[in-house]
């Protein structure tokens, strides 16, 4: 018997790697979970444990990009997308971080959603390489948030 194939659009499941999988059944846990009342520190506490299942290297970078964000930017509500610590205003996620080691990846990303406000043109970019975390890379991060938050 042959396979199914997907119709035009349609993405089988094969087509899915396993971290992917995986990441949508977190982002599934995520919607769920926005359905019953939560509270800061719950989301807080969510991201933190996210973090503390990293790599030291990565854990490292994400737990100063959180502590970077929340003493410089208290507007921005942590929370995990797709697992992973992300960052929103109003309501949705302006700032994201994505582990390399969780989706197999040569480095880690710094990522924009589009309700940052990066445009510049025709074109710009929305997610950053992230390898490590000096003083010169945090103010870059500071200001990209910034221009982000508009």
């Amino acid at each position: 018997m042959s396979e199914k194939k997907p119709k035009n659009g349609e993405a089988s499941a094969s087509n899915w790697s396993e971290e992917e999988k995986a990441a949508m059944k977190e982002r599934a846990k995520e919607l769920k979970a926005d359905k019953v009342a939560r509270s800061k520190a719950s989301d807080e506490q969510a991201v933190m444990d996210k973090i503390g299942e990293m790599p030291e290297v990565e854990r490292v970078i994400a737990l100063r990009l959180h502590e970077m964000i929340k003493e410089e930017f208290p507007d921005l509500y942590p929370k995990t997308w797709y697992g992973m610590p992300a960052y929103q205003l109003g309501g949705k996620i302006l700032v994201f971080f994505q582990s390399a080691h969780r989706f197999g990846s040569r480095y880690s990303t710094l990522g924009f959603s589009d309700t940052a406000k990066l445009d510049d043109g025709a074109f710009w970019p929305t997610s950053f390489a992230l390898s490590e975390l000096d003083a010169k890379v945090e103010a870059q991060i500071r200001e990209l948030i910034r221009k982000a938050i508009g």
